[in-house]
């Protein structure tokens, strides 16, 4: 039996996804070889790579005026690659700080361009900020948020409208988990180790009439359009990474696409929720209005009781659900591939727990 996995990232994959990935590791489609030995150039890759695009543009309704970009460097490369494609030196840019992602993002884009932080949740990061309290700059090149934040598990239950200054967003742990109106969206990225597939594959999805304007100094392997030009194969890809992703696309269609994903990832997040706001011993202190659904944090009202918690559940078969190393306690990750089953052993769990303990 697979150990539930509530990890942040990487995270949880499908078993029939990793399943098919293991049966075919040695003879991929009868070729006598692994999709890890294969050209990335070569017929039979370069049908993998327009299958898994023409699935995910499916899965998003991604419009056609839109590329999708299969990139490498993780989201956190991203964080200057945006400005580097999108901006001109001593520009404006605007950026939503709302946690520790959104100011690695800021952090680095102040190296590119100038940024106006037109909101700040501010404090411990346990809420979001409503559109009223943004204050957007005329002259922005773009608008840039993290719709959520993984360490603190806050989210955005509704998306910033920017009038006309594209929005781009860092949907590293969203992108997937439920339907999205990509149209409302100059740029969107993410990091795959989370809904996606393996570490090591980046996502960007991004409006045509934003590419051709990269900076002279951005690399070319990184210049959106050099590289959308390219068909994503202007150096050799992440191939395998790729793959698995392709996988997991025809996964979430065949289990109903994302508007069923969304049903699931609902469940789960109100199920867990449930069970903390029911308890007096444990705590979720983010607003009610901005609790994310793919990470719930929660504390234990006796913090000495911590290390004990996760040794009695890794025993019982939960692992990884120790809080970052900024803020402590506990975080249940809930991606796609995260089991309703899986959440209602955590829930068993945590009662049992506190009946002991109380």
């Amino acid at each position: 039996m697979r150990t539930f996995n509530f990890s942040a990232g990487p995270a949880v994959l499908p078993t029939e996804v990793l399943e098919q990935a293991r049966d075919e590791l040695l003879d991929w489609n009868g070729s006598g070889m692994s999709v890890m030995e294969v050209s990335h150039r070569g017929k039979a890759f370069m049908q993998v790579a327009a299958e898994a695009e023409a699935d995910l543009r499916e899965l998003l309704s991604v419009p056609r005026n839109y590329k999708i970009l299969f990139l490498q460097g993780g989201a956190s490369a991203q964080f200057s690659l945006v400005p580097l494609n999108l901006s001109a030196p001593k520009s404006v840019t605007d950026y939503i700080n709302t946690g520790h992602w959104s100011k690695r993002a800021i952090a680095e884009a102040r190296r590119y361009c100038a940024v106006n932080v037109a909101g700040d949740a501010g404090g411990e990061y346990l809420r979001v900020p409503p559109q009223r309290e943004l204050k957007l700059s005329t002259e922005a090149t773009y608008v840039h948020y993290t719709p959520n934040e993984t360490i603190s598990g806050v989210e955005f239950q509704y998306v910033p409208a920017t009038r006309a200054v594209p929005l781009v967003a860092d949907m590293s742990s969203t992108l997937l988990s439920r339907p999205i109106e990509v149209s409302k969206f100059g740029l969107i990225y993410a990091g795959a180790q989370k809904n996606i597939g393996p570490s090591g594959l980046t996502l960007v999805i991004v409006r045509e009439d934003l590419m051709g304007h990269a900076r002279p100094e951005t690399p070319a392997v990184f210049n959106y359009k050099s590289v959308a030009d390219e068909g994503s194969l202007l150096n050799t890809p992440p191939t395998f990474a790729w793959y698995v992703a392709g996988l997991v696309f025809k996964w979430l269609k065949k289990h109903g696409g994302l508007a069923a994903a969304a049903e699931r990832n609902s469940a789960k997040a109100r199920a867990l929720y449930t069970a903390i706001d029911a308890s007096s011993f444990y705590r979720n202190r983010v607003a009610k209005d901005a609790r994310s659904w793919m990470n719930v944090t929660f504390a234990l009202a006796k913090p000495e009781l911590d290390a004990v918690f996760l040794e009695e559940a890794a025993a019982a078969g939960l692992a990884n659900l120790k809080g970052h190393r900024v803020l402590g306690g506990m975080r249940a990750s809930l991606y796609n591939a995260m089991s309703l089953a899986g959440v209602e052993a955590l829930v068993a769990f945590m009662r049992e727990f506190e009946r002991k303990h109380v």
